[in-house]
């Protein structure tokens, strides 16, 4: 065979050197690996903080834009209002005066 020659001590050692150098290669990979993945999750977790910064500016805006349209509708809602109510109440003043008028006698008081 081949290891006829080779005495156990220095197969022992190889054997030793070659489980330390895996060992470290698999360190190594598994630190990589979690580095690789704590990078991507800080990454991912940044990139949905930003969409949700935007999606939540964009709402607000849309709230506010919302809010005063309506504000705005009822103002001119509540002054369309008044302004008829206030012209009914003219025409409405305005009858009433005619039709005393008209029903009151005229008194000349003559010196």
């Amino acid at each position: 065979m081949w290891l006829d020659g080779v005495k156990s001590r220095e197969v022992a050692i190889v054997l030793v050197v070659v489980i330390v150098v895996v060992v470290k290669v698999v360190v190594v990979v598994v630190v990589v690996v979690v580095v690789v993945v704590v990078v991507v999750v800080v990454v991912v977790v940044v990139v949905v903080e930003a969409i949700l910064v935007v999606v939540i500016a964009v709402a607000l805006v849309v709230v506010v834009v919302v809010v005063v349209v309506v504000v705005v509708v009822v103002v001119v809602v509540v002054v369309v209002v008044v302004v008829v109510v206030v012209a009914i109440a003219l025409v409405a003043t305005a009858a009433v005066t005619v039709v005393i008028a008209e029903e009151t006698p005229v008194i000349l008081v003559v010196n």
